[in-house]
């Protein structure tokens, strides 16, 4: 199975990336390939001008259309998700997501901000056709301490409870997903069957 995760921050030290990592290793210890993706990883000139040629985000597309899940992490400004997620999330193609499962995860200042997800990052993700979206994390910013030099990142108890919830969501949506179909299964089934008339 392969996770996309994307970091929608464009600040080098962001809370949200902190979840995002908390996730991705979560993930990666249950034996998931996740590839991680930042906004921070795009030329600006190319997220602004919009060029689906470049190189990055090509890549970007092809590992989103390989990809069972998606992880999507952004902070909270003026009570949306980040510009220049936006920016990236509108190179994808319309149906980018199709047949994808989406965990979205914010940070923000303070618990008025928590229905940004729902109100502003998942309608974009349902418009890029996700298949099935899980109901998300919104964390205070106050719950995540960042690394240190002797500590690692760590998440307050109650945000840490709920983010494995949501992962072990993500993990049982994921075992769900049919996988690859053989393609000499339909031939087989088609020249081994009774037929009537």
């Amino acid at each position: 199975m392969l996770v996309v995760s994307l970091a929608g921050s464009p600040s080098q030290r962001s809370r949200s990336c902190v979840l995002l990592d908390v996730a991705g290793d979560w993930l990666r210890r249950r034996g998931i390939e996740v590839v991680s993706y930042g906004v921070r990883d795009f030329d600006a000139q190319d997220l602004l001008h919009a060029r689906f040629d470049s190189p990055r985000v090509r890549q970007l597309i092809e590992h989103v259309t390989l990809a069972d899940g998606l992880l999507i992490a952004t902070p909270v400004y003026k009570a949306s998700f980040s510009g220049a997620l936006k920016a990236l999330l509108d190179l994808l193609p319309e149906r980018a997501l199709a047949h994808k499962v989406v965990l979205p995860i914010a940070s923000g200042g303070s618990v008025a901000h928590m229905l940004a997800v729902d109100y502003a990052l998942k309608p974009v993700l349902a418009a890029l056709k996700a298949e099935e979206m899980l109901h998300g994390v919104y964390a205070v910013d106050a719950q995540i301490r960042y690394a240190e030099t002797q500590h690692p990142a760590s998440l307050a108890p109650e945000l840490q409870e709920r983010l494995e919830e949501s992962l072990q969501q993500l993990h049982a949506a994921l075992a769900r997903r049919p996988g690859p179909l053989d393609p000499g299964l339909l031939t087989d089934r088609l020249n081994n069957a009774q037929w009537s008339i």
